[in-house]
């Protein structure tokens, strides 16, 4: 089962993706993370996109369509894999389309996370890592169970992104509406498209999820 989880910067597609992958065996995989692992390994691809990166560009989507078909060609995503964060404008989704249709493979859902832009604002402004292994917490909504020590790995170090602020999430969300939100659109023309409230509790947008996939 392959599947997108599209939604605006903290929707919580990235804690779900985790939960996904853990539940279903299905490959988290997120652009940032394949473009770096490619990099240092030093693939054809990786080599492209490490000559943009050092340059300050932004790496081609071609390049980056390269770099997920090179992943998803490796044997832990033979039961399938979770896109977090890409495509992000129709240009992609549509090379994206290409690529799987090569390999005979396709989308099984798009999971679109609906979230209120206000409600965006306030969970970015509060998120925070773990700065030794990387797990996720939140001042509101997901605080380590014992105050000050990480759930994973027991260290007593975090850190915070400096873009996880509102005046910056404002200006992601701008850019997420007018490159991202039509796919809705394009993946809803493919019969693909499946909508869960985003603003439910954790626990509760999980639910949701699972349900859409026990339906395919």
């Amino acid at each position: 089962m392959n599947i997108i989880l599209l939604g605006p910067p903290g929707a919580g597609k990235g804690t779900q993706a985790q939960r996904i992958q853990d539940s279903h065996h299905m490959i988290q995989l997120s652009t940032g993370d394949m473009l770096r692992a490619a990099v240092e390994a030093g693939t054809e691809v990786g080599l492209k996109a490490k000559a943009f990166m050092e340059s300050g560009g932004l790496v081609p989507d071609e390049v980056v369509i390269g770099i997920i078909s090179e992943r998803i060609d490796q044997p832990d995503c033979k039961d399938g894999f979770i896109l977090d964060g890409f495509p992000r404008t129709s240009a992609q989704a549509e090379a994206l389309d290409k690529m799987l249709e090569e390999k005979s493979l396709k989308l099984n859902a798009v999971i679109e996370m609906k979230v209120e832009d206000e409600v965006l604002a306030d969970r970015v402004a509060g998120r925070y890592s773990c700065a030794k292994c990387g797990a996720g917490y939140h001042d509101t909504f997901l605080q380590p169970k014992v105050d000050g020590v990480c759930d994973s790995c027991g260290s007593t170090e975090f850190k915070r992104r400096a873009d996880d602020n509102r005046e910056t999430v404002i200006s992601r969300l701008e850019a997420y509406h007018a490159q991202t939100a039509p796919l809705l659109p394009y993946y809803e023309g493919k019969g693909v498209l499946r909508s869960i409230d985003g603003m439910a509790s954790i626990d509760e947008v999980t639910k949701q999820i699972n349900h859409v996939l026990s339906a395919l």
